[in-house]
């Protein structure tokens, strides 16, 4: 019995295509690396977009910028008003300028006081003294004690007459009075003179 030849076993579809000539079949990509690839595209244009919309506006900066120099200048009118050299005096604040030949300036608040006349009539005395202090270490040691001094003053002031501070004779008295009080509360500092700048009588 002869033998038959044995079966060829069948070729694979792409290398049966090979064989006819045709070209083989593209193997299609798996489906993960499809979702993955979506998913990587979607987080990165979440991404983009998220940083787009949070980016401040350039509007943000410039108002931004507008109002740090608005609360600078609250600032500076504030420390404008103060008790300072050269500035402006707040309610209740001395004003502290520097003088020729090393001397400061110490400026009160203005005074007012209500005195009797001899027929009994209300007068009222508007002082601004100015002291003249041989140094600032004195000016500090008198801010302390300037409520004291507002009351040695007024209680001064009001016992006194507008006769009394008639003519240059009454403003060197009064002055005279005057700083021989504040010589007292600045001890052991000394108040060189006492200036007056303005004196009304109403």
């Amino acid at each position: 019995m002869a033998n038959k030849p044995p079966k060829e076993a069948p070729a694979p579809e792409g290398e049966e295509g090979a064989a006819e000539g045709e070209a083989p079949a593209k193997k299609k990509p798996p489906m993960i690396i499809l979702i993955a690839a979506a998913a990587g595209v979607l987080v990165i244009g979440g991404g983009v977009s998220a940083f787009l919309l949070l980016k401040p506006k350039p509007e943000a900066h410039a108002e931004k910028g507008h109002e740090k120099p608005k609360k600078k200048e609250k600032k500076d009118e504030k420390g404008g008003h103060g008790e300072g050299k050269d500035g402006a005096a707040a309610a209740g604040a001395p004003v502290i300028k520097e003088g020729p030949d090393g001397v400061v300036f110490y400026t009160l608040p203005d005074i007012v006081v209500n005195m009797q006349a001899a027929d009994g009539r209300s007068t009222f005395l508007k002082l601004k003294l100015t002291f003249e202090l041989p140094d600032e270490d004195t000016a500090e040691a008198l801010t302390p004690n300037l409520p004291r001094l507002q009351d040695m003053f007024q209680t001064f002031l009001r016992e006194l007459r507008p006769e009394d501070l008639n003519g240059s004779q009454g403003s060197y008295q009064l002055r005279a009075e005057l700083l021989r009080r504040v010589n007292l509360v600045a001890a052991p500092s000394k108040v060189n003179a006492v200036l007056i700048e303005e004196m009304l009588i109403n």
